[in-house]
């Protein structure tokens, strides 16, 4: 038996994993985690230990960098500071979409992109028509934003029942609608800008565009500038966190040049390497050390075929859906059900504006512009997916967790009314991931292909 000849197949296999399923599975497996996060929460929050866990968030932890210091309560550094991984992650997925994903072919990236802009103008429209006092008012964009990891999650459960197509497009519409509220956070929830903020950010951009001209494949030197960009935004009065997607934005998402790394020579690398590895192993264990050497250069020669971005994506994706988004939920999802009030809401038109825009105005807008578009020939609908199928996606569009509950915490410092925020947003986004699941199982045939005209 040729040992080579069945080792290398599936080992070049394993080094070009696609980015696309691999991503799927960690946002399914991490939208267990945030359940299970925001169910936590909310026992803490209504148990014995209440005061416990609202003094933990509230405990004061200072940072020191040199002679800077920095002293802010736990759910600050959270929310402020390690949120900017989940934004950079974000960022990355927008680049790898305009890259080589829906977004790159400017036709097939129509769909998401209407989808995705009904999916954000319909559920604010839906928010004001109930909201129009001053105070109320500046929660609009709550309703708005559409959770990755829960939405992927709920639609894992349908199983055969989804096809390939599907998943592509919910993961593409919920990237556009994190950029837009991206765009939002950082254009209506800045306070006053500070010009001296401005140009330091714009100072970190002016080093990561530098780092890019110089083709530097060590990741670790994004630090530099992606810290630059956060202290500017922050001291400018913008949302520090958009300092994430600015940097994943500005890594390189093509694979750095170079005689031995070209595009072209990397496939062949790759195969130089995995002959000696079956070569070397049929030998005796003199060969042990030659052995490590051939897979230190296999696995450099993997690295290398992925850009900057692929990279960091690679490194921080199963970190922030495992650890940083479930985190984010356990201090920002507790709300005090007695005092939010379930019969005691402080404003009903607040809560009532939340849940119709997610349950309602959500799978409303994303129907409407994706029918619109195709009604004009602008776009079709892909192989597989029929209006069906879009309803499904139209409900699960409506779980806003993670972003809406950020967005939340811009919109409102009042305690009564960032409680009730809250609880609307953990309420609409059960109801619209119950009717998407509901909906796939009643509506969708295991293992069949949808059609693609419109009823």
């Amino acid at each position: 038996m040729n040992w080579h000849s069945t080792l290398a197949p599936r080992a070049v296999a394993r080094l070009f994993v696609k980015p696309l399923e691999r991503f799927l599975r960690v946002e399914a497996a991490g939208g267990v985690l945030l359940l299970l996060a925001a169910a936590t929460a909310l026992l803490l929050a209504n148990s014995p230990w209440a005061s416990w866990y609202d003094a933990l968030w509230s405990t004061p932890l200072t940072l020191r960098v040199g002679s800077l210091v920095s002293t802010e309560p736990v759910r600050f550094w959270i929310n402020d500071g390690l949120m900017t991984f989940f934004f950079l992650v974000v960022g990355l997925e927008v680049k790898r979409e305009m890259h080589d994903g829906a977004l790159a072919d400017r036709r097939a990236a129509v769909l998401p992109v209407a989808a995705a802009l009904g999916g954000v103008l319909v559920p604010a429209a839906f928010y004001l028509l109930l909201n129009s006092a001053a105070e109320l008012r500046q929660g609009w964009a709550i309703p708005t934003a559409t959770d990755i990891a829960f939405a992927v999650g709920v639609l894992s459960l349908l199983g055969s029942r989804v096809p390939s197509a599907l998943r592509a497009l919910l993961l593409t519409l919920a990237v556009v609608d994190d950029l837009v509220a991206v765009m939002v956070i950082a254009g209506f929830y800045a306070a006053d800008i500070a010009p001296i903020g401005l140009l330091i950010a714009a100072a970190g951009v002016l080093v990561a565009l530098a780092l890019r001209r110089l083709t530097c494949r060590n990741a670790l030197v994004y630090v530099v500038p992606g810290a630059m960009i956060w202290i500017g935004l922050k001291y400018a009065g913008i949302h520090p966190t958009v300092a994430g997607v600015i940097l994943g934005l500005l890594t390189p998402s093509v694979i750095c040049s170079g005689a031995d790394h070209a595009p072209r020579n990397r496939p062949a690398r790759t195969r130089r390497e995995l002959p000696a590895i079956g070569s070397t192993q049929q030998r005796s264990q003199r060969a042990a050390r030659a052995l490590t050497a051939h897979l230190r250069r296999a696995h450099l020669a993997q690295r290398d075929a992925l850009s900057p971005a692929a990279r960091i994506e690679a490194v921080l994706h199963p970190w922030v859906a495992y650890g940083l988004m479930p985190l984010f939920a356990l201090a920002n999802a507790g709300v005090a059900l007695p005092g939010a009030g379930l019969r005691a809401i402080y404003a009903p038109t607040l809560a009532a504006g939340i849940l119709l825009a997610l349950a309602l105005g959500k799978p409303l807008g994303i129907l409407l512009t994706t029918w619109l578009c195709t009604r004009a020939r602008l776009t079709t609908l892909p192989a597989g997916i029929d209006w069906r199928h879009m309803l499904v996606l139209g409900c699960l569009g409506g779980i806003g967790f993670t972003m809406s509950i950020f967005i939340g915490n811009l919109a409102f410092t009042a305690p009564s009314l960032l409680a009730t925020a809250k609880l609307s947003v953990l309420i609409g986004s059960a109801l619209s991931a119950s009717a998407g699941l509901l909906l796939g199982w009643s509506l969708l045939r295991a293992g069949a292909r949808g059609r693609t005209a419109p009823p």
